[in-house]
């Protein structure tokens, strides 16, 4: 894990007294605003480096409460162990709305069946999955027997699965509805889909949304803060509005893993200035 130094901690701490600050802005006109109906939250991948109690501050000094844990903050075994790490995030007053992104490669009852029981046991209603097409008739089974949905992740060029968030789409249209869509932007425009569009097509199916920007769409190295980039927020926010989205949009911050608080906190206040601008609360 990673341990931060002196100049690194000073830094967080700037950022989380950034963050903490972020609410306060335009109280008098926010509070006549409605909630958004876009629900911005985090996946824990984007502080990887760090342990659960950090991971825990750093979302309360963000103010955003829902989060989608990755295995290094909810470990798959022993399941003593899956349920207490669930419910110390919980117990801050945190909501777990997802965990993954988990992969499916082996097309094998026990190895899928053990990934349906890890998030059984932490009581998560969303698996965000990388199956293979071999995998994913397997996968279907388990979600019919778990109720436990599946959003497929879209992971770009490099993914011979699934690249694009409309190859999910082909693939999962005939399957049980609680089969769906995770769209990671970055990935996608990286695979050459317009991210609105791909949400309009997803309607229902899109369960889930991994934000991130990009200064180049064909370069996976220029990432940056929201809004800092190329990536079309408000018209994905205007879309994602348009089907009555009833996911959640979670930052995924990939870079600066050793100092991600100051860019998470301008990609925050980047989103939630976009919404307040589209007249919601968030």
């Amino acid at each position: 894990m990673f341990k931060p130094t002196r100049r690194s901690i000073l830094s967080q701490g700037t950022a989380l007294a950034a963050a903490s600050a972020l609410p306060a802005a335009n109280t008098a006109s926010a509070a006549d605003m409605p909630a958004s109906p876009v629900r911005l939250g985090v996946a824990s991948y984007s502080l990887r480096k760090f342990d659960r109690a950090h991971v825990i501050e750093f979302m309360k000094a963000l103010n955003v409460h829902l989060i989608n844990l990755k295995d290094m903050h909810l470990p798959m075994s022993p399941p003593e162990e899956t349920r207490r790490a669930a419910a110390e995030f919980r117990q801050a007053g945190l909501t777990i709305t997802g965990a993954g992104v988990i992969s499916f490669t082996k097309d094998d009852d026990d190895d899928v069946r053990a990934k349906f029981e890890y998030v059984k046991t932490a009581g998560i209603p969303l698996i965000v999955g990388m199956p293979s097409v071999q995998v994913l008739p397997r996968v279907e089974k388990f979600v019919k027997e778990y109720n436990i949905k599946v959003a497929i992740h879209n992971h770009g060029p490099e993914d011979k699965n699934f690249p694009s968030p409309f190859d999910v789409l082909k693939a999962v249209r005939n399957l049980d509805p609680r089969v769906g869509l995770c769209i990671d932007c970055g990935h996608a425009v990286r695979a050459g889909a317009e991210v609105p569009a791909a949400i309009k097509a997803a309607g229902p199916r899109l369960f889930d949304m991994h934000i991130k920007d990009l200064t180049a769409f064909s370069n996976d190295d220029s990432g940056c803060a929201v809004g800092d980039g190329k990536m079309p927020i408000p018209a994905i926010f205007k879309e994602l509005i348009a089907i009555a989205f009833k996911g959640q949009v979670m930052l995924e911050y990939e870079i600066e893993e050793n100092n991600p608080l100051p860019g998470m906190v301008k990609s925050f206040a980047y989103m939630r200035g976009v919404l307040a601008g589209m007249g919601y609360k968030a």
